[in-house]
């Protein structure tokens, strides 16, 4: 006859009180937890980013204040905040903007959108081909053209400012529209950014797919892989209107028509004249003032699909 010893349940329900559990098997309170900053710590953080953000917003506030004043309170005011007539004012200094040598203000504006949006737009398209091809299909000289996009990468804009003029001028077409929107939808930085982005994110396996399907290479790349990498072609076509709108040089050496002016040349004008017409002072800031409005506009409305390719590369 064999008798079975009593568990330890069985002894701790005899002596009236519960079963400690085993002391290793308990985790350790602190180590669970996990580590706490302390206060300093975050402290010190949280001034940095504030001293760092003032010091990114304080130009464009000061631009702000500066935009609602007319030139006989300018310099009679606080710099960093707004008048009593401020309303007023800015009232009179748009109205004043806008009728300015027969509204070219405007003019300028929309030579700028479509220098830079549309450029912008064909740019990407064109960068986006580029390194989708760069990265899909196997070609002799693949790795030397890429390497020559990536020293196009390291050259500045303004080096070719005048090898650009003597080309353009050859063929008449300086102190035109295409002088300026032609070398702008040119960008060896997108293509590197698309050949990278397109290897990551484009798999093989859907490119064979849809070529089993009887799908061709262009609705290939436009059904499949641009929905893929739209991450990256926002941040090309971002990357290309922001430098088109703030491209100065370029248009100072391929234009002479005002009229063709975008508005950061027409701006540059206008404040090149402020000593001999002081009025044109207030003029300049609250063109310079509308004149960050579209870039701000065009980060908001395409800041989204950064969060949507994020959340599907995470899904993924």
């Amino acid at each position: 006859m064999t008798v079975n010893a009593p568990s330890r349940r069985d002894l701790a329900g005899e002596a009236g009180r519960p079963l400690e559990p085993n002391r290793a098997s308990r985790p350790h309170q602190r180590g669970a937890r996990g580590p706490r900053e302390s206060v300093i710590s975050r402290s010190a953080a949280m001034l940095v980013m504030g001293v760092f953000t003032v010091y990114f917003l304080l130009p464009i506030f000061w631009l702000l204040v500066s935009s609602t004043k007319t030139a006989t309170n300018f310099n009679t005011t606080f710099a960093l905040w707004f008048s009593a007539s401020s309303l007023q004012d800015v009232v009179t200094n748009l109205g004043q903007l806008f009728t300015y040598q027969g509204g070219i203000y405007l003019r300028w504006m929309a030579n700028s959108i479509a220098y830079a949006a549309v450029a912008g737009l064909i740019g990407t398209v064109l960068s986006a081909m580029c390194g989708y091809a760069l990265a899909k299909y196997r070609f002799r000289g693949r790795e030397a053209l890429f390497n020559l996009f990536l020293g196009g990468v390291l050259v500045p804009a303004t080096a070719l400012a005048l090898p650009l003029f003597l080309i353009f001028s050859q063929a008449d077409l300086t102190d035109t529209f295409w002088s300026v929107f032609l070398p702008s939808i040119v960008s060896p930085f997108g293509v590197y950014l698309s050949r990278l982005f397109a290897a990551s994110s484009v798999p093989d396996e859907i490119i064979e797919a849809a070529r089993i399907d009887g799908s061709g290479e262009v609705r290939t790349f436009f059904t499949v892989a641009v929905r893929l990498m739209s991450p990256a072609l926002v941040t090309i076509f971002l990357f290309q209107f922001v430098a088109i709108w703030n491209n100065f040089f370029l248009p100072l050496v391929m234009l002479r028509d005002s009229s063709l002016f975008p508005v950061t040349l027409g701006l540059y004008t206008w404040n090149s004249n402020v000593s001999q017409y002081p009025d044109l002072r207030t003029l300049v800031l609250i063109g310079s003032f509308l004149s960050i409005i579209p870039l701000l506009i065009a980060f908001l409305s395409l800041q989204r699909f950064w969060r949507s390719g994020l959340g599907a590369g995470g899904l993924k």
